[in-house]
Formats: C-alpha cells, sequence, structure tokens
C-alpha cells in the first residue's frame, strides 16, 4: 500500500514524503495527458463513497431500476429520472464518486429477476421470484427474506455458488470498470473503483466500502471479494485480499468501515476477531488497511452517543432508531455494546491499545457518505430521494414504519439526509484523492458543504490568521488527519471553518479532546472554542447558551440571521499535560435547519407524526479527522 513514509520534520513540511511532494503534473494513467497539482490542497472536493444502484442484491430487490450510468450522471451534475418516475438533480455537482454495489450476489437479483421461471428449479428461488414479480411490497419482503437468509448462511446452493458467482459477478465487474472509465474526466469529475464488502455475522454490521487507487489496468486484474456467509469468515480476510491485490498489480487499496452503529459493539474491538488478545501485528493491518471510517450516513451518526459522553449535549444526532440494535434484530443492542460502536470511543480505545501494544489500530479519519440504494448520492434535506426506492419522494413517507419484513422499531424519519465525504485533495484525480484518503486529510459532514480547515503545531501565532496561515499550517504543523510529537508545551491550534454557501449560518466551532490520564483511564472533553454571537458568554461548566431557532414549522423555512457565515479561531489546549497521549477533532455546528421530514410535509400537505414533528428541525454539522499528540515514548 503507498504510505507516507518520512521524517518527523519531513511530516510536519508535507514535503518530500511518498505522495505529497510539492507543485508538480500528474500524468494519467490512461495516458490522456496531465493534471497540474496545487502546491497546496486549495479547497475540499466533495464527493460519496457509499452508493448502491441496481447491481446490488437489496437495491434491485427493494425497487431501484438505476444503474451505474445513471448514477455517474446524477453524481457529476445531469438530471436523470428515478426509479418512481421523478425527475432527480443536484443542485450542484459532486467532485467524485465511488459506486459501492455489494460484492455478494453482484447483479445476482436482477440475473434472478430477469431468469425464465421454467428454468428456476429450487422451490425457495422460485418463491423469491414470484414474490419479486408480485408488487414492489412483495419484493421488499423477498428482500427482507434473503438478508436474513444470508445472514444464517442458508441461501440456496443456486444463490450460493462460488464458482458459478465467480464467472458472474467478473462479467459484471468488468462492464462496470468501463462505465466508471467513461465516466472519468481528471480534473473535473473522479470515477473511482470500488464496492461493498459486507461481513454480517448474526447480524452485526461489519461492512466496508473497499476503495481503488487504480485504473481498470489494475483492477480489471481482480472480482470484488465478498463475505461466504461462514462463521470463520472475518475481516482479516479483507485484509488478505487487499494486501493479495496489491503485491500482484502494484496497485493500492483501502477499506472504509460504515455503519458502527449497527455492529452490536463488535466494529470496534478491544480484542481481535475471534476473541484472542490484540497484538501489534493484528492492530497494525487494521491502521494500514483502514485509514479512514464513515462517521455520518443515512442509517445514523456513529461519531458519538450520550450513554458515553453524558456531558456533550449535542453526542445525540440521528441515533434514534438505529440504537435499537443490529441489521437484522432491532432488540438486540445492550447499553455495554455502545463502546465498540462510536468513533469517539474507538479513538479513545486507540490510545489504550497504543499503550499496551505500541500499536494505534483506531487511528483514522473520518468521512460521511450515503448508503443509498437509490443510485442517486444526495445529501440534501430537500432534495433527499431516501433510502431505497421504497421511501423516494411521496405523500406521507415521512410518518411510516420501515419494517421491511421481519425488521420491525424503526420509521422513515429515522433516516438521514446525509452525508459526505470532504478530501483535501491537491487535484481532482483517482490518485490524489486516494492519497488524501490515506493521509486522513479528510472529513465529514451530515450534508451541508461548509469548509474546515484545521492545523496542529507548538508555534502558530495569535494572529495566525493575520498572514498566509495554510502555507504556515502545512509549513510549521500538520493538517486534520496528521500527528504531533510532544515537544513539552500546549499544542495550538488553527481552525478555520466557512459556512455552506447555499446553506446555514455557523453556531460554533468545538474541539473534541480524548486522552488517557496518568492512571491509564480514558477521558473525554468538549470545548466551545469559537461562536457566532460575541456577546454570548461561556456559562458554568464551560457551556454556550443555544443559539437561538429561525425555523418556520409552517413554511419549512429558516433565517440566516443568527449565526455567523465565518468562523475562525487559534486555540491551545488550556488542559495540556507534557507526556500525554491524546487525540483532537474539530465538530461545527449549524443554526437549527429544517430536516427532509418538514420539507415534505409542506411539499405534499401532510401533517407530520408528533414522534417525526419532534425531530423535523436538526442542527447539521462537520467533523474533521483528529490530530494525534503522542509522548516521544510513543513516537508517530
Amino acid at each position: 500500500m503507498r504510505k507516507l513514509v518520512c521524517s518527523v520534520a519531513a511530516l510536519a513540511l508535507l514535503a518530500g514524503c511518498d505522495g505529497f511532494d510539492g507543485p508538480s503534473k500528474e500524468a494519467i494513467g490512461d495516458g490522456t495527458g496531465t493534471v497540474e497539482l496545487a502546491e497546496f490542497p486549495e479547497r475540499p472536493l466533495w464527493g460519496d463513497t457509499h452508493l448502491h444502484t441496481d447491481n446490488s442484491f437489496d437495491a434491485f430487490g427493494f425497487g431501484a431500476r438505476l444503474g451505474p450510468e445513471d448514477a455517474l450522471r446524477f453524481a457529476s451534475g445531469e438530471e436523470v429520472t428515478s426509479t418512481t418516475g421523478i425527475a432527480a438533480k443536484l443542485s450542484r455537482p459532486l467532485d467524485f464518486l465511488v459506486i459501492a454495489d455489494h460484492a455478494e450476489l453482484l447483479g445476482g437479483i436482477r440475473r434472478l429477476y430477469d431468469a425464465p421461471r421454467v428454468m428456476i428449479r429450487d422451490e425457495t428461488m422460485r418463491k423469491w421470484y414470484d414474490m419479486m414479480h408480485e408488487s414492489p411490497q412483495g419484493s421488499q419482503r423477498a428482500m427482507s427474506e434473503i438478508i436474513a437468509a444470508a445472514a444464517a448462511n442458508t441461501l440456496p446452493a443456486g444463490m450460493n455458488n462460488p464458482e458459478a458467482n465467480a464467472e458472474a459477478i467478473a462479467g459484471v465487474w468488468t462492464a462496470h470498470l468501463d462505465t466508471l472509465d467513461r465516466f472519468n474526466k481528471p480534473g473535473a469529475f473522479t470515477a473511482l473503483a470500488g464496492y461493498e464488502y459486507s461481513l454480517v455475522p448474526g447480524g452485526n454490521n461489519l461492512h466496508r466500502v473497499v476503495v481503488f487507487r487504480d485504473g481498470s489496468e489494475k483492477t480489471k486484474q481482480t472480482i470484488p471479494f465478498g463475505w461466504d456467509g461462514t462463521d470463520e469468515a472475518n475481516v482479516s480476510q479483507l485484509w488478505d485480499y487487499m494486501e493479495g491485490y496489491e503485491k500482484a498489480t502494484g496497485g493500492s487499496v483501502l477499506a472504509i468501515p460504515h455503519n458502527s452503529n449497527m455492529s452490536d459493539g463488535t466494529m470496534f474491538e478491544l480484542t481481535k476477531h475471534d476473541g484472542g488478545p490484540m497484538t501489534a501485528e493484528y492492530a497494525r493491518r487494521r491502521a494500514q488497511h483502514e485509514p479512514i471510517v464513515e462517521a455520518t450516513q443515512i442509517k445514523g451518526d456513529s461519531e458519538s452517543h450520550p450513554f458515553l459522553s453524558p456531558n456533550d449535549e449535542f453526542a445525540s444526532f440521528g441515533d434514534v432508531g438505529w440504537e435499537l440494535g443490529n441489521l437484522t434484530d432491532p432488540s438486540s443492542k445492550e447499553s455495554g455494546m455502545f463502546a465498540g460502536e462510536y468513533l469517539r470511543e474507538a479513538l479513545k480505545r486507540g490510545l489504550t491499545i497504543e499503550q499496551q501494544t505500541g500499536v494505534n489500530p483506531y487511528q483514522f479519519g473520518m468521512i460521511g457518505s450515503t448508503d443509498s440504494h437509490t443510485a442517486l448520492a444526495t445529501a440534501d434535506e430537500d432534495n433527499f430521494f431516501g433510502k431505497h426506492t421504497g421511501n423516494e419522494p411521496r405523500g406521507d413517507r415521512g410518518n411510516e414504519a420501515q419494517n421491511l419484513g421481519t425488521r420491525k422499531g424503526r420509521f422513515a424519519w429515522n433516516y438521514l439526509a446525509g452525508g459526505y465525504a470532504a478530501v483535501w485533495a491537491r487535484a481532482n484525480t483517482r490518485a490524489e484523492i486516494f492519497d488524501a484518503m490515506e493521509r486522513r486529510e479528510v472529513y465529514a459532514t451530515t450534508g451541508p458543504r461548509m469548509v474546515v480547515r484545521l492545523f496542529a503545531g507548538f508555534d502558530f501565532a495569535e494572529n495566525a490568521f493575520d498572514g498566509d496561515w495554510v502555507r504556515d499550517g502545512y509549513t510549521n504543523g500538520v493538517p486534520m488527519g496528521g500527528s504531533l510529537v510532544d515537544e513539552g508545551k500546549a499544542p495550538r491550534f488553527v481552525v478555520s471553518a466557512l459556512k455552506d454557501p447555499e446553506g446555514a449560518n455557523l453556531d460554533r466551532v468545538q474541539i473534541v479532546k480524548g486522552w488517557v490520564d496518568a492512571s491509564g483511564n480514558t477521558r473525554e472533553r468538549v470545548y466551545d472554542i469559537a461562536w457566532s454571537d460575541p456577546a454570548n458568554r461561556l456559562m458554568s461548566g464551560g457551556k454556550l447558551p443555544a443559539v437561538g431557532d429561525t425555523v418556520d414549522r409552517e413554511k419549512a423555512t429558516y433565517e440566516n440571521s443568527i449565526g455567523a457565515p465565518e468562523l475562525n479561531t487559534v486555540w491551545t489546549d488550556p488542559d495540556y499535560r507534557e507526556g500525554q497521549n491524546a487525540f483532537y477533532y474539530v465538530r461545527v455546528l449549524e443554526i437549527p435547519t429544517p430536516r427532509w421530514t418538514l420539507f415534505d410535509a409542506v411539499r405534499f400537505g401532510v401533517e407530520l407524526s408528533a414522534e417525526s414533528a419532534a425531530s423535523s428541525v436538526s442542527q447539521e454539522r462537520a467533523y474533521s479527522s483528529p490530530v494525534w499528540l503522542s509522548s516521544p515514548k510513543t513516537g508517530v
């Protein structure tokens, strides 16, 4: 895997390292020319790394009839017609897209649906065929049964034939890569190759999106690696596959865990996957292959949870409905599982494991993405097309139960219209976007395209913003995703946040710190470091009063009469202790705005249920990747 390998001094400069060598030109792998590389990343590139089309078994089963070409056209700014016949277009195109169709049964449910019924000999498969052709509701019930069978490893032999499936998957994969190459426009729009590895033992979500740096000359030498449905399957097998691909092709690949909030505590382990003691080698492999994690998406936010962070008034965002259980059993969750599910706690666990093994397996950056199964990558509240085609825009969808067969206890209003991945890359190309992900210079938003920048160092001036603060940040510090070695003085942070130019003003900027104290216990604290109303003062306990609320519930509108378009500050950790291993990340909050449910209520003239109405306004947000502070004994 292509890694940043350099001295601490070079890391601070981000020059002289593999992957970040100053201004230059990048040759495009298909021989079409070169793309100019900026000296430093100049703006975030916006994208979705987790989108499903009708090649995904569940998306097709839930009704999707848009394919990869439709998805790429939509993401790059064209108008398409949704599966249910609605004109769909983004107000602003994305910069990049990863279509992450499930490796398991890739294209398989479409093949079953299109097959002549007389040729289907397996009784169960014939039943599912009939259900899918009966009605959209029947198709959803069939899909629920197929998911349950896959989780229990009881799929019919005709759907679980490795040799036959490999040949069929190879055909779908090759055609998909050709489509990506047609839409990939270096410097303008990037189509990255990827897929989803859907490990789900006992219904516990251990899924990863797998993303390639390379073009089709290399990615055609492999096919997507999926979960085989056995109890023995584990994530180290995916890492084996990734290492094999890199050795065979000289290419690069990474994996992005997602929906840790539905893993019943198994995503961020304190042990190896088999329950054995965490080893340095196991921790190293995880950190190497999984440099970023999805912090927010349609099926809930995974940053933190009130049970884990009771003193954080903003810890709960999009948790309701998804905190009940895993993918197949919404009553399986116990409060003791939360610690293995949420990213802030995982970052703290990583510090502890590093003290024990010398390696931090959870030194990851944060992104958002949609996990939409409609082929439409939109995280905009006023343009939300739902998780799947069954809840594309229509009438009373915001109030409906989303049982999907055997899955109960969740409602349409539990779904978030989120999120997006923001990447600080020097050019809009496959290589530069991938490299930015590897070095963790990325951040997550729940949908709004706010611009967030973070630098950490020891010698930034209080008036850093009076000069060329971006150059100074790269020259005398590290950006988000970087590491610092303790120099015996408190680290300083240069933080900038700009509102989405088409969105809401900002309420506040916070830094979340986690650390290991002198007794070996993990701690956390949230600091308000910049806020929109200078007349406000921190209350007792260091809290700010609420910013206010301008949302008109009758019209689904708001006013930018409160909040600020920009918040900048230079902040020094007031609780620094020498030798303390810690992480710091930025959280930016907007003023309250309407959710998609409120937009729907006004658009369709429906009355929201009490539960839906209670969550119809939210404060959307961004999460930066952390910066880590390590003692000289630990290093970077």
